[in-house]
């Protein structure tokens, strides 16, 4: 039957029974029956591809097959099947055991018609429950890299820029620090763009390895190099009619941008070991936490691929530059996790926030999402004072603070100079340490001096964890 009405499948060797909740229930639902367990098992193997019972009411005591051995058959061929058993008084040892086997419900015989359909409804709203809370997780799962929280000034402009340049097919250059979120406003882009429904196709150039980054990217032909047994398309063939975004782009190998620019500037490219002309639609976006200008001077990114890829950029501030969006992080992170891990929600204390308002973050909302991760997994809130140690103080990226008089009485230019000097670089290299967690190597990477040199003036300025 197709009316739209939820189909019930009694199974039972009695035929009182099916007709009973029919007369009873008919005109809201639909009642199949079934005399016993094999004709149950040919029913239901027959109706894959068709509407399928919504709900099935299976006698415990049969002939022939008895009730569990059925049950057991049944969500084999369908788990997600909610079936309710019928139970004679003095089958307790079997009512357990049908619960153990996955039946969603028991009712004992003989049953009044009014209370059963309260089961049924029962059943039938936790069912609709489970499937809508699926759904949910579903779309948490395939949306959880979509959304931009926060509503502090500096986040509403960007909202604001994505909304504004994302219908164009401008080349789109996202800045910012590591975990800051710059694959979620690329996707925002594709999303909010009329590329859309088309594929959003992600590259990190920087963990890839270069000898293989080209091939990645642009293909190859059968026979271009030992291995490659088959033509392949690339990247940017896969991402046609589509948004590629290229993550890290600032560390991409200078003899691969020329290849890069072709394809910003005509849309075209050739594969690895091809000869022929391969024409591309693809909307670029790409992302970078490095110093491009520095890299410009160094020469390892070609001036005219910088200028290509600023046609637009967009600045992802540090999470430490807009503490007042943290509540409204906090808030997501958990909500979506306590949903995705089936948890209960607990409100966390004011002061815990207070104490994820005063810490420094140095990577930024990615570490922030992890650490709400891990309490809702754990749900033990201390985890947050354990993994933090207390507040850090951040300096301000804009201001640096020169405990110096000017008016100590030393007028010696050069001095006063290097005193300057000194506080300057002692301040920033306290920064970039709190930023990087301490990570001395990757600490000095960023203030490009040496390790040893870092180590050094560490010890020297009795800069301390």
């Amino acid at each position: 039957m197709d009316d739209g009405k939820i189909i019930i499948l009694v199974i039972d060797d009695d035929p009182k029974v099916p007709w009973i909740i029919s007369e009873g229930l008919g005109k809201d639902y639909d009642i199949e029956a079934a005399r016993d367990g094999q004709e149950a098992i040919s029913l239901l193997s027959q109706k894959s591809g068709q509407a399928k019972p919504d709900l099935i009411l299976l006698d415990i005591k049969m002939p022939g097959q008895s009730g569990l051995e059925v049950l057991e058959k049944i969500k084999k061929i369908d788990s997600s099947l909610d079936v309710m058993m019928l139970s004679g008084h003095g089958d307790t040892k079997n009512i357990v055991e049908s619960i153990k086997r996955g039946a969603a419900e028991f009712i004992p015989k003989p049953f009044d018609i009014k209370e059963l359909e309260i089961h049924i409804r029962t059943v039938l709203e936790k069912k609709k429950l489970k499937e809508e809370i699926a759904d949910l997780k579903k779309k948490i799962r395939e949306s959880q890299h979509e959304i931009l929280i926060g509503d502090t000034e500096p986040m509403l402009k960007i909202k604001n820029v994505v909304e504004q340049i994302a219908p164009s097919d401008l080349t789109v250059l996202i800045r910012g620090e590591s975990g800051t979120g710059k694959e979620i406003i690329a996707r925002m882009i594709h999303n909010l763009s009329p590329r859309k429904n088309e594929p959003f196709v992600k590259v990190n150039c920087a963990a890839i390895p270069r000898e293989l980054l080209e091939a990645e990217l642009f293909g190859y032909e059968r026979g271009a190099f030992t291995g490659a047994n088959k033509t392949k398309p690339g990247r940017f063939e896969v991402a046609n009619k589509g948004t590629m975004f290229m993550d890290e782009i600032g560390e991409m190998p200078i003899e691969l941008q020329t290849k890069l620019l072709q394809v910003l500037e005509q849309q075209e490219f050739v594969r690895v070991g091809g000869i022929n002309n391969i024409h591309v639609d693809v909307r670029i976006v790409c992302a970078t936490n490095r110093n491009l200008e520095q890299a410009l001077e160094q020469k390892t990114m070609r001036d005219d691929l910088y200028y290509r890829l600023n046609e637009i950029t967009i600045n992802l501030p540090p999470l430490r530059e807009k503490r007042d969006d943290i509540t409204l992080l906090v808030e997501h992170f958990h909500r979506k996790y306590s949903l995705l891990y089936d948890k209960e929600q607990k409100n966390i204390r004011p002061e815990t926030i207070k104490q994820l308002q005063s810490y420094y973050w140095p990577g930024n909302v990615r570490q922030l999402e992890n650490l709400i991760k891990q309490i809702v997994v754990r749900g033990d809130e201390n985890i947050i004072y354990e993994t933090l140690k207390g507040p850090i103080p951040a300096p301000s990226s804009e201001q640096v603070t020169l405990p110096i008089s000017y008016d100590d009485g030393d007028h010696n230019l050069k001095k006063k100079v290097n005193k300057v000097v000194s506080e300057i670089e002692k301040n920033l290299i306290s920064r970039v340490l709190v930023q990087t967690n301490w990570n001395r190597r990757k600490a000095a990477k960023l203030l490009d001096i040496s390790y040893r040199s870092l180590l050094y003036k560490i010890k020297d300025y009795k800069i301390i964890d």
